[in-house]
């Protein structure tokens, strides 16, 4: 009889969670509860403005079209250099060589670090030569070095697009330099530069580098925003004609970081202040909110078929949202579970969704997940909640 009761009472408490379900949408600007001023009109032929800790987008403009990404390529040609350090593959110390096609003939019609025919130099020169100097020629010496040429080392890079979720890219070289197919997204580069500054933490400080001296050469970055604004700490210049004045950078302020992909500006001044209107715009108008903390139970889900009837049910990590201004403490969360839920049940299994809302509106949603495990009951005890469950 207790165990009828309990068992009735579960499954009020899912009746009422499925009353409340919502149907899954997306984020977007036009979602705001309260209205906050547009974005700034940008004269460029893409734009995005991304929160780094949630991987929310802030605003945007043709952010899916897949453009000539000029030396924002070699982003994703540091980073793999990064992470070949990280992971040990390659040492700082290591020696690259300077091979015919990688060297730049002295060359002042594209960018190089002027690296001697047949030299070589260190992993960590070569880095900075790539990030600040934007070396052509360190790009694809690295990229032999890694890869054996140039067109193999491309294919990791494409792997790495997609293991990062880029799906409006693709590389056909390390520097960026123009081919028919080499093209990538607004979207797609601000994730590149998510990944750089969450992975390569011991080598992010390079993208704030104001300039580099190799060879007897020095020279200086060409993000105009590290010399104007110290809350801008990277990451990468680019441009040729077909791809306009392009801009990738970062800016922390009051503990929130925000990343901004300006492309096809029409000047290089013009790209800059582009970015900062858009670092202006986005850290005025938004805050980080909580929607929900780490293994805090949001709803007991009924179980059928378990040792216990009920599983509490939450997020494993803290739920930050960016909102308008003011409106953090207006955040409200409904829950939304699958028709059944049954055991045995590991402890992080997607038991539904949550969806965290403002004066109604959506503003994202997570899993709901179980915070603890759940074993199947036992035969005598199954047996009798199947006998329960077909009377119900």
């Amino acid at each position: 009889m207790i165990a009828t009761q309990q068992y009735r009472h579960s499954a009020r408490r899912f009746a009422s969670a499925i009353a409340l379900g919502l149907i899954s949408l997306s984020w977007a600007p036009s979602s705001f509860a309260v209205e906050i001023s547009p974005p700034p009109a940008l004269s460029n032929k893409a734009f995005l403005l991304m929160d780094f800790d949630t991987g929310q987008v802030l605003a945007s403009s043709n952010p899916d079209e897949p453009l000539p990404p000029a030396s924002l390529t070699k982003m994703m040609t540091s980073y793999i250099v990064e992470q070949s350090l990280r992971s040990g593959r390659l040492k700082p110390t290591d020696q690259v060589r300077v091979s015919l096609n990688a060297w730049c003939r002295g060359s002042s019609t594209e960018s190089c670090m002027y690296l001697p025919l047949n030299s070589s130099a260190s992993v960590m020169d070569m880095l900075r030569g790539i990030i600040v100097q934007s070396g052509n020629d360190a790009s694809k010496a690295m990229a032999e070095h890694l890869g054996g040429s140039e067109e193999a080392f491309a294919q990791t890079m494409n792997s790495e697009a997609k293991r990062l979720g880029m799906t409006h890219t693709h590389f056909e070289n390390a520097t960026g330099l123009p081919a028919p197919n080499h093209l990538a997204s607004a979207r797609d580069l601000a994730l590149l530069a998510r990944a750089i500054i969450r992975d390569s933490a011991d080598y992010y400080p390079i993208y704030a580098e104001k300039e580099f001296k190799f060879n007897g050469i020095k020279q200086g970055n060409r993000n105009a925003l590290l010399y104007t604004d110290p809350t801008v700490d990277g990451l990468k210049t680019g441009h040729t004609e077909a791809a306009g004045y392009c801009l990738t950078a970062s800016s922390k302020r009051n503990g929130m970081r925000l990343i901004s992909v300006v492309m096809g500006a029409t000047s290089m001044q013009g790209r800059a202040d582009q970015t900062r209107a858009l670092f202006n715009w986005g850290f005025s108008s938004f805050e980080k909110a909580r929607a929900l903390g780490a293994n805090t139970p949001v709803v007991s889900a009924p179980v059928l078929f378990g040792k216990a009837d009920v599983v509490p049910a939450g997020v494993l990590a803290d739920w930050n949202l960016m909102v308008p201004r003011g409106q953090g403490t207006q955040i409200k969360t409904t829950v939304q579970l699958n028709p059944e839920i049954k055991a045995p049940i590991a402890q992080g299994a997607v038991l539904g969704k949550v969806v965290a809302t403002i004066d109604g509106k959506p503003y994202g949603e997570q899993n709901l997940v179980a915070l603890q495990p759940v074993e199947q009951s036992g035969f005598v005890l199954k047996t009798w909640q199947h006998i329960r469950k077909l009377f119900k």
